[in-house]
């Protein structure tokens, strides 16, 4: 992870790429682009000669919208083309492409588009991309008011400090590329709320769900939000109040560590804004 990404001074949406493409990320759905596709014409079979030069086609047609006269019967001519295009392209041109390209294929069987979507999945979670796809279109699954609710949380001021190491660690362990922690990530995010509750409560050894009684005769948090949180605390507890809950869960995901730093974000945010409210100095 970069020393910017470390620090907090790149926006989290830099982080979890949502109005951006690195290279890292351009480069792999090229890759999985030319894995599925352009090295077909590599096997010498004349149905993937067929089906690539039908690609083409439809990407001259319907994709550039240029006249087909254009296009070279020499496969290296358009390949380069296209290559040239996917690589000076803006980051969403760069999926509107591969979009394309996984409806457009002649896949006779069925089969080969779909794996094709799955490996971008893979790369685009392994990169961090805000964007998936879903039902054969790439659909952002982490929005604009997501990302907001962890940059307003990490931008929590000096005197809590610690609630802020919690989400910036959480963040931090959630966008290592190389080896990402999702389990620990989790533990952090709800540690974060854990602080907060604390420090409202004044009560620096009541566990989450004391603090959470207690906040609710100072302040009027709803019932409905206290159990929820209470509920997710109990997901990552044991019974003793260790968390060990979460090592019997072996396929823990970006997915589920990215939901438990939106949503311990938002929560921080809302005690905090609720203690305000309250004149609870923290």
């Amino acid at each position: 992870m970069l020393f910017s990404q470390r620090k907090g001074i790149t926006p989290v949406k830099s982080v979890i790429q949502t109005g951006s493409m690195d290279d890292d990320l351009r480069n792999g759905l090229w890759s999985v682009l030319f894995s599925f596709y352009w090295n077909r014409v590599k096997t010498n079979q004349i149905s993937d000669y067929k089906d690539i030069d039908t690609l083409f086609r439809r990407i001259w047609l319907s994709y550039f919208k240029w006249p087909l006269d254009t296009l070279e019967n020499y496969y290296d001519v358009p390949y380069k083309t296209i290559r040239e295009h996917f690589f000076n392209s803006e980051w969403y041109e760069v999926y509107d492409f591969v979009e394309f390209v996984a409806q457009n294929y002649p896949d006779k069987r069925k089969e080969g588009n779909k794996k094709f979507m799955d490996a971008c999945n893979s790369i685009l979670g392994r990169e961090l991309s805000a964007y998936r796809f879903v039902g054969g279109r790439i659909t952002q699954i982490t929005s604009e008011e997501e990302i907001s609710e962890i940059e307003e949380a990490l931008r929590i001021p000096e005197p809590i400090r610690n609630v802020r190491t919690h989400l910036k660690t959480a963040l931090d362990l959630l966008a290592d590329r190389k080896s990402p922690d999702y389990r620990n990530s989790i533990k952090e995010s709800i540690s974060a709320v854990e602080a907060v509750s604390k420090l409202i409560a004044k009560n620096p050894k009541a566990t989450l769900g004391q603090a959470l009684k207690e906040i609710e005769k100072k302040v009027s948090l709803h019932r409905a939000l206290k159990n929820a949180f209470s509920s997710l605390y109990g997901y990552t507890s044991s019974a003793d109040g260790i968390r060990h809950a979460l090592l019997d869960e072996p396929n823990l995901t970006f997915d589920d560590a990215k939901f438990m730093l939106v949503s311990c974000s938002a929560f921080v945010n809302y005690l905090i804004t609720k203690a305000s409210q309250a004149r609870i100095k923290l």
